[in-house]
């Protein structure tokens, strides 16, 4: 049984998406579909199967594709678009839907990612830290299978396996409202001087997630995204 969340998310949705040119000269990247509906779509729907219902979405290139979608949207669902600039940078972008979310922690992650992180289970680990922020860290898939050879004989191949150790930001996050302090303006990225001010500070959190990771970077990405929504794959769909 999930507990219902009571919490905004944030989702970032304003990026250009150039290495994923063949679509995005058409739609912003968000808007790119994944078994016929946008991945925005399946972000925003992992996120209200855990009780998480009003969005706040920082658009800007072809920001008016997602104002458009979201209005006609048959969710019961909050949704608020904000245009936050063609150029803006990531922090920058946060920062200017700092009115939305209050004096409030909430949730704040990538419009062009999925995993199947438990948001329950990350949100109280977050409470449990005391920290400002928790970012989700997940393993890196691979891009090529591993070999494992002896005698010039392939004992062993692994498509596409994490590779121990490495950890990488996974979106998903968690933030106090206190975060906001750490961005100083419309040119500030993020995961630069905001990431690592926190993570000077001691208030930065990790929470691993072991489970399915996957940014849509690439066309390659979307192309094995939808192969595993069309042959029933897709462990994001919790749902």
């Amino acid at each position: 049984m999930v507990h219902r969340i009571s919490m905004k998310a944030v989702i970032l949705a304003g990026g250009y998406g150039t290495r994923l040119s063949e679509e995005t000269h058409l739609k912003p990247k968000p808007m790119i579909e994944i078994g016929g509906k946008p991945i925005l779509w399946h972000i925003m729907k992992i996120y209200s199967h855990y009780g998480i219902n009003e969005f706040v979405i920082c658009c800007g290139y072809k920001a008016e594709l997602i104002q458009k979608y979201v209005q006609k949207l048959d969710e019961p669902w909050t949704i608020i678009p904000v245009d936050t600039g063609i150029n803006t940078m990531t922090g920058g972008r946060l920062k200017l839907v700092k009115k939305y979310v209050e004096n409030e922690t909430f949730c704040f992650t990538y419009g062009d990612t999925l995993n199947d992180v438990k948001i329950n289970e990350l949100i109280d680990f977050h409470s449990d830290k005391k920290v400002l922020a928790t970012v989700t860290a997940c393993k890196p898939p691979e891009k090529y299978g591993l070999l494992k050879i002896e005698n010039e004989k392939v004992i062993d191949f692994q498509e596409k396996p994490h590779i121990e150790g490495e950890w990488v930001n996974g979106g998903f996050f968690v933030l106090n409202p206190e975060v906001f302090d750490y961005i100083k303006n419309d040119s500030t990225v993020w995961e630069k001087e905001p990431m690592e001010k926190l993570t000077k500070d001691g208030q930065l959190s990790a929470y691993k997630h072991r489970g399915f990771y996957q940014p849509m970077d690439t066309i390659s990405d979307k192309n094995y995204l939808e192969k595993l929504w069309q042959n029933n794959q897709a462990s994001w769909k919790v749902w």
